[in-house]
């Protein structure tokens, strides 16, 4: 319980930031290539390391995240400033790793459960070591992610606007998106790879309590803990004595909300 609070905390505390950056509302945690990144790493160990495979796979997706977001700023930065770039570098980055992932499995096939086991993401055989082990890289960028949270209200109002009331727009969006790329690390580190928690949770916080930042990025990180927690427990007991993977109850969930707002964004 006490894990799927902090995953689900820091994985809607970033989808808010990485919403707030990019000024769209269907930003995601995953989107500059950190699940791609810790998709194929972990893929590669439990490939060419299966009897240490389970023992490896939080440090592998923890590198693999950070690998990811870190090719993937690389690029941005390289091709020119601004988020669009940095986002179109995300989409190439992630294409990529996903198909060396892909190319990977197939090279063993025996493997595939239980790549997919950790792609659709779990949390039943959480202990304390996960949790202490993504505690102190969680606590570090959530709370840099909320003390900037009312700066992203000053990003909304253009670079110009943001810079004459003493705004550093760029050095803004890097420590955010450092801290938020360090939390999602950390929280597929011990959970694996679980969607849509980044989408819905500030969503919903946004048409409760409104659109400011500052109020939105602490909200969704208790909004966060609160729904991955409930999440688990139908994961759990939904077909019980069997237990389904909890991101295939955040999709459930996910998927739909997602055409509902596409829908909303339409009219």
């Amino acid at each position: 319980m006490v894990l799927a609070g902090l995953v689900g905390a820091a994985l809607a505390c970033s989808g808010a930031t990485f919403q707030g950056v990019f000024r769209n509302p269907l930003a995601d945690p995953y989107l500059l290539g950190a699940a791609a990144g810790a998709g194929m790493v972990v893929t590669i160990v439990v490939v060419l390391v299966p009897g240490a495979g389970v023992a490896f796979l939080p440090a592998a997706a923890f590198v693999g995240a950070l690998g990811g977001v870190a090719l993937t700023w690389g690029l941005g930065r390289s091709a020119g400033a601004g988020t669009a770039t940095l986002l179109l570098a995300g989409v190439a980055v992630a294409s990529f790793l996903t198909a060396v992932q892909t190319f990977v499995q197939q090279l063993n096939t025996l493997t595939l459960q239980q790549v997919y086991g950790w792609i659709l993401g779990g949390l039943s055989t959480s202990g304390w070591g996960q949790v202490l082990s993504a505690l102190p890289y969680l606590a570090v960028a959530l709370v840099v992610l909320c003390t900037c949270s009312g700066l992203l209200d000053v990003l909304t109002l253009g670079d110009e606007e943001a810079t004459s009331l003493g705004v550093r727009p760029g050095m803004v969006r890097l420590v955010v998106l450092a801290a938020a790329s360090l939390a999602t690390a950390a929280a597929v580190s011990v959970s694996g790879l679980i969607g849509f928690v980044g989408i819905v949770v500030p969503h919903v916080i946004r048409l409760l309590f409104g659109a400011s930042y500052r109020v939105v990025v602490p909200l969704s990180l208790a909004g966060g803990a609160i729904f991955l927690i409930l999440a688990d427990i139908v994961a759990r007991t939904a077909l019980a004595p069997a237990e389904l993977p909890v991101g295939v109850v955040t999709a459930f969930t996910g998927a739909p909300f997602f055409v509902l707002v596409l829908r909303r964004r339409q009219s």
